[in-house]
C-alpha cells in the first residue's frame, strides 16, 4: 500500500517554487495549505480547498476554492501522489460545481428560487469527458425550457434566460483581485453566429435533429448534463442520441470529420516536429489528433455498438481495441501517448496559469522540463519527438495524409487489354464504362481525393470481381452503390486498408444474388460489411426485440416500424454474409433468422396494439395471441421464408372495447391482427420485410383473420383436416401472456394426442403427399424441399408418426423443432439415426441454397464451392453424393413405415 511518505513532497514543492511562478505565489499566499502539502496531506488539502469556497460573496468564494484546488492538485501531481485520471477528475468536478453554483446564483438573485428548473448546462469537450486540463476554458451549451424556467412575472422566458446566461459568464470569467474561476466559451451552441447565449430547448432539439453539421456529432460524443437541471439535460441528450449514434454508417459525415481534422492539421503553422513553439495540442501527433482518432472511430462504429459510447479518450481507445475496431498496439501507443502529452500540457500551464500548449525556448523550456523532473529541455524534446512520430503516423493512417499516391488508372486502350486479361467479356465497352465513372458520372467520386482513392482501389476490385461467377451482375450492383452513396471516399479507404472487407464485399456482390440485390437497393448495408459484431449463439428473441425497441428514433408507431425493418434487414444481411463465408452452419443461421422474425412479430404486435388502443381502447380481459407454424414455429427459417401465422384472441368474444370508438371483440381483434400483418409486410421508407401467410387459420382464406381460442379449439377438434393437425405439430406461441399460453398449450396438446384411426391417418397422409407432388414438382436438383426423399417427405413421415403415436410419446417427441423431435424418435427406435442425419443435411442445404442457389439449379463454380463449404463438405460433388445418400435413407424409412416404395429420381 502506498503511503504519504512514498512521495517526495518537499522536492515537488521545490520544483514548483523554482520553475512555476504561479505555483510559487500561490503557496506563499496560502501558508496553511503549503504546510499541509509539505506533510503530504493531499486529500486534506482538497477538503481545505472546498471549505475556502464558502462566504456570502459567491464569486470570491469560488475563486478562493479554485486557487486552493489548483495548488493542491499541482503539488500532488508533481509529487506523483495524484495519477493523471485523478487530476482530470478533480478539475472536471470543480468545473461542474462552479458552473452549477453560477446557474443557481443567477436564478436565486433574480427570483429567490433555489432550484434551477429548466436551465440546462451541457458540458462538451474536455469537461464533458471528465478530462479538463489544468488551465482550461469550458465549452458548455446553455439551454432553457420556457415552461419551467424560474423568472419574475414581468420577464419573458427568453429575456430571463439571457440575463442568467450573462450573469453566469460574468461570475465565472471576470478576472478580479481574487483571480478568475473558469473561462467560459459558449460558441459551440447551435447556430452560434445568430443564436442567443442560452438557446430554447425546442430550438436546439430541432437543430440537432435536422440541421446540425458532422462536427457537432463528434462534439456530442463527449456531451454530458453537468449542471443546472441535470435531469432535463439527460432527457435532452437521450432525445438527440439518434443524431449522434446512427445505426447506419454515414460515409458523407465521416468524410466531413476526416476533412475537418485534415484542415486543422494543415492550418497549424507551428513547427512540424517538437521544438520551441511546437504545440502539444495541435501539432502533428498531438492531443487533438489522438482525440479525433478515437472520436472518428466511435462515430463509425458506436451506432451499433453501445460499448463504444464512452466519453473519455483513453476509455474510448481501450473500448475500440477490445471490440476489434482498432489494433490493440495502436490503442496502447495512442493511449500512453495521450496520457504523457496531457501531463506535459499541465506542466506548461502550471508555470503561469495560462492556457498555453506551446513549448517555450531557452531557459523557459529547461524550466518546464525540470518542473516535470527531466534534466533539461533537450530531454523533453527528444521524448516528444519519439512520441509524436509514433502517434502521428497512426493518425495519418486514418486521414490518408502523407501516403504515396498510386498511379492513375491506365488509358482506355491499355485498360481494355488489362480487362481482357482478367477475363471480362466486352472489355472495350467496360473500359469506356469505367472511364465514365471517373469522369464525374457519380457524385460520390467527383472530388480529387475520392478519385485518387478510387483509382488505387480499382485494380484490386476488378481482379476480385473477375474471379466471381457473374462479374457483369456484380459490376451493375457496384454502380448502384456508387450512384446512391453521397460520399464513397471513406468506403474506398476502408476497403484499401482492410483486405478482408474487399473479400466480403465481392462475396456479397458475386456469390449470393439475394444479398447482391439487397445491397444494390440499400447501399447503407455496406456498414454491415465493415462493422460486423461477433455473433454469440444462441440469440434470444427477447434480446432482439429490446434492440428494435431501443433503436426507434421516436416512441411512435411509424418509428417502431422503421426500426423493425432496419434492424431485421441489417441482421438478415449480416447472417447471409456469415452463411456465405461458412462462419456458422446454416441450421444455426436458421435459428437466428427465426428469432429475428419472432422479435419483429413481438415488437409489431406491441406497437400495433398501442396505436390501435388510441382510437379503440382495449378489450378488458382479452389479448391478441400470435401462433407461429411451419418453419417459423419450428425455429428453422431461411432467408426466403414466409411467416406462417394464426391469430387468436382470449376473453369473451361478446365483449366491447373501452376506447373512444368502441368495437366488438371479434371485429376489434380482426382489425388489430390485420394491422400487425401490415406492420410486418407493408413497405415503409426502410423497405419491405416479410410475406405473412395466414392460410393455416381455421377455414383458411374463407374464415376470419382472428378467432377466439374457444372457437379455435372447437374447430381443431371437430372440423380440421389431417393436414391442419400435421401443421399443428410445429405450432408455437410467439406473442401472448403466460396466462394465454397456459390456456392454449393444453388445447394443442389435446388435439395432437387425440386417438386416431391409423389406417385413415396413413391414407390421408399419402394422398396429400401425392397431390402435393403433382401440383408442386421439384424445381431442380437442389430443391431439397420438394424432391422425393427430401424435406417434405421427412416432415410428412415425422408428423405421421407423431400423430399416430402421440398418446404414448413424450413432450420432447412432439417438440415443434423437428430436429429435437427426430432425436427423441430415434432414441425410442421409431426412426434410425440416419433419418435425422438426412434431415440435418437437407436443412443446411435448404438454408444455404436459398442464398447461393435460389433457383434450385446447379450453381456456378464459385457459388457451388461456397454451398459445399457452408454445408461442411469439401466439394460440390461430395455434397451431391451425400444428398443422394440422404434421400435414399429417407426412402428406406418411408418404405419401412408406410410399406410403400418411394421413387427417387436422379
Amino acid at each position: 500500500m502506498t503511503t504519504r511518505s512514498d512521495y517526495d513532497w518537499h522536492e515537488a514543492i521545490a520544483r514548483a517554487k523554482a520553475h512555476a511562478p504561479f505555483l510559487s505565489r500561490a503557496l506563499d499566499r496560502q501558508p496553511e495549505l503549503a504546510a499541509m502539502l509539505e506533510r503530504g496531506e493531499s486529500e486534506e488539502a482538497l477538503v481545505w480547498a472546498r471549505e475556502r469556497g464558502g462566504g456570502e460573496d459567491i464569486g470570491a468564494g469560488l475563486r478562493r476554492h479554485r486557487l486552493a484546488l489548483a495548488t493542491s492538485i499541482a503539488i500532488a501531481d508533481l509529487a506523483g501522489a495524484f495519477p493523471l485520471p485523478k487530476v482530470l477528475a478533480e478539475l472536471s468536478d470543480f468545473a461542474d460545481h462552479a458552473l452549477d453554483t453560477a446557474i443557481r446564483t443567477a436564478i436565486t438573485e433574480r427570483t429567490g428560487e433555489p432550484e434551477p428548473s429548466g436551465m440546462i448546462a451541457l458540458a462538451l469537450g474536455k469537461q464533458g469527458a471528465g478530462e479538463l486540463n489544468y488551465s482550461s476554458d469550458i465549452d458548455p451549451i446553455l439551454l432553457y425550457d420556457p415552461d419551467t424556467l424560474p423568472r419574475r412575472s414581468k420577464d419573458e422566458p427568453g429575456e430571463a434566460a439571457q440575463r442568467y446566461a450573462r450573469q453566469i459568464v460574468k461570475l465565472l470569467s471576470d478576472n478580479t483581485a481574487e483571480g478568475y474561476v473558469l473561462r467560459v466559451d459558449l460558441r459551440l451552441r447551435p447556430a452560434a453566429e445568430v443564436s442567443p447565449l442560452a438557446v430554447p430547448r425546442g430550438s436546439a432539439l430541432a437543430h440537432y435533429q435536422g440541421q446540425a453539421l458532422a462536427w457537432e456529432r463528434a462534439a456530442f460524443i463527449r456531451a454530458r448534463a453537468a449542471a443546472g437541471d441535470v435531469a432535463a439535460g439527460e432527457t435532452f441528450l437521450a432525445e438527440i442520441a439518434p443524431f449522434v449514434w446512427r445505426q447506419a454508417l454515414d460515409f458523407g459525415a465521416i468524410e466531413e470529420i476526416r476533412e475537418l481534422t485534415l484542415k486543422i492539421r494543415q492550418s497549424y503553422d507551428g513547427p512540424k516536429v517538437p521544438g520551441p513553439g511546437f504545440d502539444v495540442k495541435r501539432g502533428r501527433g498531438g492531443i487533438r489528433e489522438i482525440e479525433f482518432f478515437a472520436q472518428t472511430h466511435q462515430l463509425i462504429h458506436g451506432g451499433r455498438d453501445p460499448s463504444l459510447r464512452v466519453r473519455g479518450t483513453r476509455a474510448a481507445l481501450d473500448a475500440l481495441a477490445l471490440q476489434g475496431h482498432i489494433e490493440a498496439d495502436h490503442a496502447q501507443v495512442l493511449g500512453e501517448g495521450y496520457d504523457r502529452l496531457r501531463t506535459i500540457e499541465h506542466r506548461l500551464q502550471m508555470v503561469n496559469d495560462r492556457q498555453t500548449h506551446s513549448l517555450p525556448d531557452g531557459e523557459a523550456l529547461d524550466g518546464v522540463a525540470q518542473l516535470d523532473g527531466l534534466a533539461d529541455g533537450a530531454a523533453l524534446i527528444a521524448e516528444l519527438t519519439d512520441l509524436t512520430e509514433r502517434t502521428g503516423r497512426i493518425y495519418e493512417g486514418l486521414i490518408g495524409e502523407e501516403q504515396v499516391a498510386a498511379p492513375a488508372v491506365q488509358a482506355p486502350t491499355d485498360f481494355a487489354l488489362y480487362l481482357r486479361e482478367l477475363g471480362y467479356a466486352h472489355p472495350n465497352k467496360l473500359a469506356k464504362r469505367i472511364d465514365e465513372w471517373r469522369d464525374g458520372r457519380f457524385a460520390s467520386i467527383r472530388s480529387p481525393q475520392a478519385l485518387e482513392a478510387f483509382d488505387r482501389l480499382l485494380p484490386d476490385l476488378l481482379e476480385a470481381i473477375a474471379k466471381g461467377d457473374d462479374p457483369a451482375r456484380a459490376l451493375t450492383r457496384w454502380e448502384t452503390i456508387l450512384d446512391r452513396a453521397q460520399s464513397a471516399i471513406t468506403l474506398f479507404r476502408l476497403l484499401l486498408a482492410r483486405p478482408e472487407l474487399m473479400d466480403r464485399l465481392v462475396a456479397a456482390l458475386t456469390l449470393a444474388p439475394t444479398l447482391a440485390d439487397e445491397l444494390g437497393r440499400r447501399p447503407e448495408l455496406l456498414d454491415v460489411l465493415m462493422d460486423r459484431e461477433p455473433l454469440a449463439l444462441p440469440v434470444e428473441a427477447s434480446q432482439l426485440a429490446e434492440r428494435i425497441e431501443h433503436g426507434a428514433a421516436r416512441d411512435d408507431y411509424e418509428a417502431k416500424l422503421d426500426s423493425i425493418r432496419w434492424v431485421i434487414s441489417e441482421e438478415r444481411f449480416s447472417l447471409g454474409l456469415r452463411l456465405v463465408e461458412a462462419e456458422y452452419p446454416p441450421d444455426a443461421i436458421a435459428t437466428v433468422l427465426s428469432a429475428l422474425a419472432e422479435a419483429a412479430i413481438t415488437v409489431a404486435a406491441r406497437a400495433a396494439a398501442k396505436e390501435f388502443a388510441r382510437a379503440h381502447g382495449t378489450i378488458p380481459g382479452g389479448e391478441l395471441v400470435v401462433l407461429g407454424l411451419g418453419r417459423l414455429g419450428g425455429g428453422a427459417l431461411t432467408h426466403a421464408s414466409d411467416l406462417d401465422i394464426i391469430y387468436l384472441f382470449t376473453g369473451d368474444f361478446l365483449a366491447q372495447s373501452d376506447g373512444p370508438r368502441p368495437l366488438g371483440a371479434t371485429l376489434y381483434f380482426n382489425r388489430l391482427a390485420s394491422r400487425v400483418s401490415a406492420a410486418l409486410s407493408v413497405p415503409t421508407a426502410q423497405g419491405a420485410l416479410y410475406e405473412v401467410d395466414t392460410r393455416l387459420r381455421p377455414q383458411g382464406n374463407q374464415g376470419p383473420l382472428a378467432v377466439s381460442i374457444e372457437a379455435f379449439a372447437k374447430y381443431q377438434k371437430t372440423s380440421a383436416w389431417t393436414w391442419e393437425h400435421m401443421a399443428l405439430t410445429r405450432a408455437r406461441v410467439l406473442v401472448g401472456s403466460d396466462q394465454a399460453r397456459a390456456e392454449l398449450d393444453p388445447i394443442i396438446s389435446d388435439v395432437l394426442r387425440a386417438k386416431r384411426d391409423t389406417a385413415k391417418l396413413r391414407k390421408a397422409v399419402l394422398e396429400m403427399r401425392v397431390e402435393m407432388a403433382q401440383h408442386k414438382p421439384a424445381r431442380g436438383p437442389l430443391d431439397v424441399k420438394l424432391l422425393r426423399g427430401g424435406l417434405v417427405d421427412v416432415e410428412f413421415l415425422t408428423h405421421y408418426l407423431q400423430l399416430r403415436d402421440a398418446r404414448e410419446l413424450s413432450a420432447k417427441a412432439l417438440n415443434s423443432q423437428l430436429d429435437i423431435a427426430l432425436g427423441e424418435l430415434a432414441e425410442i427406435g421409431m426412426v434410425d439415426r440416419e433419418f435425422g442425419t438426412a434431415y440435418e443435411l437437407m436443412t443446411n442445404m435448404l438454408v444455404a441454397g436459398r442464398l447461393l442457389a435460389p433457383d434450385c439449379a446447379k450453381p456456378p463454380p464459385a457459388a457451388a464451392k461456397a454451398l459445399a463449404r457452408a454445408c461442411g463438405r469439401g466439394s460440390y460433388a461430395q455434397l451431391m453424393r451425400d444428398l443422394a445418400q440422404a434421400r435414399a435413407n429417407v426412402a428406406r424409412c418411408w418404405a419401412e413405415i408406410f410399406e410403400q416404395e418411394l421413387e427417387i429420381e436422379t
